[in-house]
């Protein structure tokens, strides 16, 4: 009786294997395909110069791409952040900003899925996000480890940023207890502020003037009656 009850108990645990495996595998399959899907429309969005309005982003539409070419991360953005997206791809926190536009930019993704590679970013690392509206490069400032509910790192930014949210850490077992988080500055917006910033120093700059001989005397005998 034990041991037909041993071998019934052996035979449902490999049953269940199977079905946990085939679970993973067919949600594998489809963050692929989903993945594939991504991109063939965003080019072909590219490709017809066709834009997408803020008003018109629902859950679960096509945002764009997140490339880190130094990390070979590449994975398609879909607006939201919900289980569901995230299985999908990297999710665009709602109301955040979309590349090109001021304010930051949120994307969150999976610490074991398609974020993985952020355990490698450093500063200096390039972030390229293209949208149908064009693409935006990023340059990393800095990460930190935060607690989940300090959510102020999702805040607007005065100037355009991009943020990246994972779990942490990577490697836990189970619901991760920190967040990582990298912080990125806008490329196009920093060398726009620092030819501003230029041209201002520039115009704001006094440039002496040689005089004459004959300025010199002029000046003097200016000064000289003004004093009688």
């Amino acid at each position: 009786m034990s041991g037909g009850l041993a071998r019934w108990f052996q035979r449902f645990l490999l049953a269940a294997g199977f079905v946990i495996l085939g679970y993973c595998g067919a949600d594998l399959i489809n963050s692929h395909l989903q993945q594939i899907k991504g991109n063939r429309e965003l080019d072909r969005l590219l490709l017809n110069r066709q834009s997408v309005l803020r008003q018109s982003i629902l859950e679960g539409s096509l945002v764009g791409r997140v490339e880190i070419p130094d990390l070979r991360l590449s994975a398609v953005i879909f607006e939201g952040t919900s289980d569901s997206v995230l299985d999908r791809g990297v999710g665009h926190l709602d109301d955040s900003a979309l590349p090109g536009q001021p304010g930051n930019v949120v994307l969150a993704a999976h610490r074991d899925t398609f974020f993985r590679g952020l355990r490698n970013i450093h500063k200096g690392d390039v972030v390229r996000v293209t949208t149908p509206s064009g693409v935006r490069t990023y340059t990393v400032d800095s990460t930190e480890v935060v607690a989940p509910t300090q959510t102020s790192v999702m805040d607007p930014t005065p100037a355009p940023a991009l943020t990246l949210i994972t779990c942490y850490p990577f490697y836990y077992v189970g619901n991760a207890p920190k967040r990582f988080i990298v912080h990125a500055r806008d490329d196009e917006y920093q060398a726009l502020a620092g030819k501003k910033e230029s041209d201002t120093n520039k115009a704001a700059k006094i440039v002496p003037i040689a005089l004459t001989q004959e300025d010199a005397d002029n000046l003097t005998y200016v000064f000289k009656a003004s004093e009688e």
